[in-house]
Formats: structure tokens, sequence, C-alpha cells
């Protein structure tokens, strides 16, 4: 049988051909006919025990990908898209597949997950990493909370129980440095990173200067939120512009006072660092009080179909950041379409119960996370062998040694719609690029055609003030990237 390690994904080729999977494969139910849930896995299950599937099941070798996800309360936007996303793409990569091999002739490994409702509490996503982190033969292989207070939260107890914590596009900026933060892999981009590139993007539309001129950022009223003070008022500094941050409590569903400052203030841009309900209230507030929402720039988090549509008329003309393009017309999306929501390989067992969203902004960022999920354990399978211990240990090397290369986004499909992401010892990001797109009323336009590259040479000195003041405040040692131990990490 052909496994994802033995011929490129094309899938971009009309005449693609899928592998017939064996019997023996299409039996392990969860893993290959639908969405493991609470009711359908073990939870009792214990690291060095074997996981049972609700097929009784048996399954030595498994790659547990545990979702500390969250499908209610005010943020559910994101997360239904984003773990919607993950998750179809898992069993897409299962179903097509029987799951991840390196080599010709190494068997396929499954992809198994479960979620744990969080509500994108932090108290909530602790509790649940704990008791998902020592299930299954191995234990989890990873951690992946779509959530900054959980990700800080979760910093030094994943260390010590050597899980990596995937972060795409949020999370500890700081963590950027895997010298000093091993097991932490803020991907694609940092909040940094977005700040650079958007504030970049003022500057463009202000004829290549921002002296004399002045921005307002409002920021969600969270750890994620206020990741970027410090950022704006240093490059305040440093371009000659005026900044007034303004925080926006939780949820954000009133800003009529918050936006009667920014009014008063007169910014020539404002900055939305928002999330869930806060963006189209942000929106329709502005008009309200008379402010363009042309002038008003997006962040990661604030950019997506569910952000702008109950906004209605207000959103037209707003502009955001993405790091990965929205869109169906992508090869691999489409695959997903037809395989898992026409018909075609699983057909109604897509995760999304509006199939609507399929290649929006959040699912699409979703298939990007589980790409990046399933190439590290491909690198760490290719370098340790197929008879590795599938555990956070092994996954952690995978992900710092990511080769996402144009080759390998045009085998998905993803080639243009993903950004590559080349990760290594000293660089847990490995990407820093970012695109702009503007809300036509019905749909995201790309404004820039290229990725846009963030200032890393003001960025890499702010992440190293940060982390080495914090390796020196919590006695921690940092690696030196040189040294082949080190480098390799395996402790």
């Amino acid at each position: 049988m052909e496994t994802i390690g033995e011929r490129s994904m094309n899938i971009q080729s009309a005449k693609w051909n899928r592998p017939v999977l064996a019997a023996a494969l299409l039996a392990v139910g969860a893993v290959m006919s639908g969405p493991a849930s609470a009711s359908e896995v073990n939870l009792n299950m214990t690291k060095g025990e074997p996981f049972t599937d609700h097929y009784n099941t048996d399954l030595d070798r498994i790659i547990y990908t545990p979702l500390a996800s969250y499908r209610v309360g005010p943020y559910a936007e994101g997360g239904t898209g984003y773990y919607g996303g993950e998750i179809d793409l898992f069993r897409w990569i299962n179903l097509t597949y029987g799951g991840i091999s390196a080599k010709p002739g190494d068997p396929p490994i499954p992809i198994v997950w479960d979620e744990c409702e969080t509500e994108w509490d932090t108290p909530r996503g602790v509790e649940c990493y704990e008791r998902y982190k020592n299930k299954g033969p191995y234990g989890a292989t990873a951690n992946d909370p779509l959530s900054v207070g959980i990700a800080y939260a979760l910093q030094e107890k994943t260390r010590a129980d050597r899980i990596p914590s995937i972060t795409p596009n949020h999370g500890n900026t700081a963590s950027q440095d895997g010298r000093v933060f091993p097991y932490q892999f803020p991907v694609e981009i940092t909040p940094y990173d977005e700040t650079s590139i958007m504030v970049n993007y003022a500057k463009q539309q202000s004829g290549g200067s921002l002296e004399g001129k002045k921005i307002a950022v409002l920021y969600h009223g969270s750890a994620y939120g206020r990741e970027t003070i410090g950022l704006y008022e240093t490059l305040s500094g440093m371009l000659g512009f005026t900044v007034q941050q303004i925080e926006v409590p939780h949820p954000g569903n009133e800003q009529t006072s918050i936006w009667m400052r920014v009014r008063q203030f007169n910014p020539d841009f404002v900055m939305l660092r928002g999330w869930g309900v806060m963006v189209p209230v942000a929106l329709k507030t502005a008009v309200k009080v008379g402010y363009p929402v042309s002038q008003v720039i997006g962040n990661i988090w604030s950019n997506s179909e569910g952000d702008v549509l109950p906004a209605g008329a207000a959103g037209k003309g707003y502009v955001t950041i993405n790091t990965q393009a929205p869109g169906k017309d992508w090869p691999l999306i489409q695959r997903l379409w037809n395989d898992l929501y026409q018909g075609g390989l699983a057909g109604g067992k897509g995760d999304m119960k509006d199939p609507k969203r399929v290649g929006h902004v959040y699912y699409n960022l979703g298939v990007v996370a589980g790409i990046i999920h399933v190439e590290a354990m491909r690198a760490a399978l290719a370098k340790f062998g197929p008879d590795m211990p599938l555990d956070g240990k092994h996954k952690r090397w995978g992900l710092e040694n990511l080769n996402l290369d144009d080759a390998k986004l045009s085998e998905y499909g993803v080639l243009g719609m993903m950004q590559n992401v080349y990760t290594s010892c000293k660089d847990h990001t490995g990407g820093h690029r970012g695109k702009m797109a503007a809300w036509n009323g019905e749909s995201f336009d790309l404004v820039s055609k290229d990725w846009i590259l963030s200032d890393l040479d003001v960025i890499w000195p702010l992440v190293y003030e940060r982390s080495e003041k914090y390796a020196e405040e919590n006695n921690i040692k940092i690696r030196d990237c040189d040294d082949p131990d080190d480098n390799a990490y395996m402790y």
C-alpha cells in the first residue's frame, strides 16, 4: 500500500489516484471513519497502554494528538473553524494513506485525536492538558491550545513533561527563541511579526513614512491582547508616530466609549488586535462614530469571515493580515471538500457543521496547523526510524526541523495559500511572513500578492532581550545550537 512517504501528494493533478486502503486499516474505527470524540475513545487509558477505539481495536502504534478545543462560548467561531480544518486534515491523511510514514515500505501510523472543551478558559485548558498528557501508548505528542493564556500557563509544564506546545500565529513571542524555549513552537509568525507587517503596511499607505502620524491600537483585554504593547511603543519611537493603546475589556461587546476616545484622538490608522465578538462590534462602532473602516487594520485574529459578516455593510474596505490565504479553490482544500463533504472518501464525515465555512480563514489555518503536525512527525520518523517512540520528545525534534519549501507545499496543494516554514534550534517560528487582504463585502481579496517579511533586524534583539531575561530569572540553561547534543536536545 502506498503511503504519504512513498510518493508525492500531487493533488493538483487531474490524474491523481488515491491508494486503496486495506480492510484491516479501515477497521480502526475512530481513526478512519470519523472524528474521535470523548464518547468514542477510552478516556481512562494511561501512558504505556494500547489505545482502544470504539470498535475495540487495540493499536499499539498511534500518533496521539489531543486537541484542547473550544466549540462553545464567545470565541467558538475561531475554535470550530481552526479545529475543524485540523481534524479534516488528520482524517484525510488517515483515509488516504492509513496514517503517517516517512519512507517507502514503512507501515503508516494512524493519527488519533480526541477533544477537551476549554471554552478558551485558561484553568480549563490546564485541566484538559493534565487529563490528556499521559494517555495512549506514549502519551500526548503535542499540546495545541489555540490560546495565549493556556500556552503561557503550560510553558514550564510542557517542558517538564517533554510535550511540545504548538501555537501558530500566537503564543509567547519570546518562545520564538528555541535556545530558551525548546518545547514552544509559535510557528508561521509571532505577534511581533504581525505587528511589524501591519505597521509597515500603514507606512506604505502613508507614502513611505509614518513620521508625525498617529496610530491607535485597540487590544483585547487578555494576555493575548497585551502581548504587543511594548513593541508598539518601540516602533513609535523608531518611526516617529504617536501611539495610543486602549484595552477593550473581554469579550468586547460594548465599545462606544472606547471609539469616542479614538475619534477624539483622530488617528491616521487603528490597529485592531481583536478576537471573537470584539471585531464586528469594533467595525460597527467605528462606522457609528464616523471613523472610516478603510483605515482600520486587523491582526491575525481579527481577519476571518466570521469577524466581518456580523458587521454587515460596516465591514466593507476593512484590511487584515493573513498567514494563509482564504478560499476553497486551493487544490488541497478542494480535495478535502470533495473527499469529506461530497461523497469521495467519506462523504458527510467532514468536521464542519456548516460546510459553507470550508475554505474560510480559520478553517484554512487549521489545515495549515494539521500539515505542521503531520510534517513534524514525518521528519522525526525519517530521522529516528519507524520504530521510534511516538512521543512528544521525538515530535519536538521534528517541529524543530521543519522544511516546508515550495516543493513540499506544491505536493500538498497549498503553494501560495501557505507560507514556507523553516524551523531550527534558534528559530521556532520559521516563517515571519504575512499577506494583506481586504473585505469586499462578500469575501476577502488579497491586497498583497507576495509574502511580506517582518523586520527581523528589529524583532530578534527584542526577542533575545525577553528570552534571555526569562532564562536568567528561571535558572534555564541556554542551549548552544552549535553543539550537536544541545542542537538535538533529546533530553
